[in-house]
């Protein structure tokens, strides 16, 4: 029972519906609202296809151009779903119309709700025709309206999930499962593939053409973690892949760190390119050294800076979280630190709340 309107379904109504669910000849049943209770009035029978028999409706001896009525449509099968039109014309009666829109919900409630996969509301005969219901299903399927910044954001997520394929030197699997689209210049896994396989503090910088969104390689050469900040471009955007041979881990490893530098002096067009691919092109630098690598320490934390001056040992030991960094015992052999054998400390407790007096 509805709690707005106090109307309940009848018995025979019940029991028209429960007809209509055992059997495929029905498509459509007529439901009013007499003497305070919702009543089966009419059955019709399928005789074409459900858009074919939405034609009947037109028919005045179905529904009247000033009187409300609720009509249960069964689909075509071998769907067992209905719909409900809610027909309530313009020239009803302002109480009519209140009385069925307020009786709607228990409608739907006491003969199941499950079962009525879509709800129409029509105000005239021309809302229950065959384009009417096409337009209708267009609708449903159009995508909903956003705001600009909505719709920035949407592209955004669309972009960093979008799937990618390699195009390397040759044709094989890609070792990238998801990314942004990028192409990948033939030398830039052969660059990354020998980066993993060295014993050398070595790095290699990699750009993107926005023309082509292609990822080129700039340099590969060794260096010392000091020539770091000299080894990344100043002006524009780029990422990097460090191979560091480092003694802050017991035992010392030499991890590679992928480090995506880029200026705030960069065009906002390519900042934008760079922020949304790094994500991708470090998961796909991963795959390809752990894939051809097994054993390369590739480090789970990624650096980024807007500055490349700052990077610095003593910025990379920071960013990275290794334990034992002490600014005065740093070498310069790569990473290299001198540990005192202090003895450990005894837990201090802590001092409790002073006593009111």
């Amino acid at each position: 029972m509805s709690a707005s309107s106090g109307i309940a379904v009848s018995p025979d109504l019940t029991a028209a519906f429960a007809d209509a669910l055992k059997y495929t000849s029905v498509r459509f049943i007529k439901v009013s609202i007499q003497n305070e209770s919702l009543v089966h009035e009419l059955t019709v029978d399928a005789a074409g296809s459900f858009e074919d028999d939405l034609a009947k409706l037109q028919d005045n001896e179905i529904l009247s151009d000033t009187v409300p009525a609720y009509v249960l449509a069964k689909l075509d099968p071998p769907s067992t779903d209905w719909t409900a039109f809610s027909y309530v014309p313009d020239h009803a009666k302002v109480r009519d119309k209140m009385l069925y829109a307020s009786s709607r919900a228990s409608l739907f409630k006491s003969l199941g709700s499950t079962l009525f996969t879509d709800s129409i509301y029509a105000t005239s005969k021309a809302d229950l025709t065959a384009e009417a219901y096409q337009a209708h299903l267009r609708h449903l399927a159009a995508p909903k309206p956003l705001s600009t910044r909505e719709q920035e954001m949407a592209d955004v997520r669309a972009a960093e999930s979008g799937s990618a394929s390699y195009e390397g030197s040759r044709t094989r699997v890609t070792h990238v499962g998801s990314g942004v689209g990028f192409k990948w210049a033939p030398e830039v896994e052969e660059a990354v593939t020998n980066l993993g396989r060295g014993d050398n503090c070595e790095i290699i910088v990699l750009t993107i053409d926005p023309e082509t969104e292609t990822v080129l390689l700039k340099s590969n050469s060794e260096i010392t973690i000091n020539e770091l900040a000299s080894s990344v471009p100043k002006n524009e955007p780029c990422y990097a892949l460090l191979a560091w041979p480092q003694s802050y881990t017991s035992p010392p490893r030499r991890e590679i760190v992928f480090i995506y530098s880029c200026p705030s002096s960069s065009p906002i067009k390519h900042r934008m390119l760079y922020s949304t691919g790094s994500g991708s092109t470090q998961r796909w630098a991963k795959e390809l050294l752990v894939s051809t690598c097994p054993t390369v320490q590739f480090s789970a934390r990624k650096i980024e800076t807007s500055d490349p001056q700052e990077l610095t040992e003593n910025y990379i030991v920071e960013e990275l979280g290794l334990k034992g960094s002490d600014p005065d015992t740093l070498g310069g052999n790569g990473g290299a630190l001198s540990r005192s054998n202090d003895a450990p400390k005894t837990f201090a407790r802590p001092k409790g709340p002073p006593r009111r007096r």
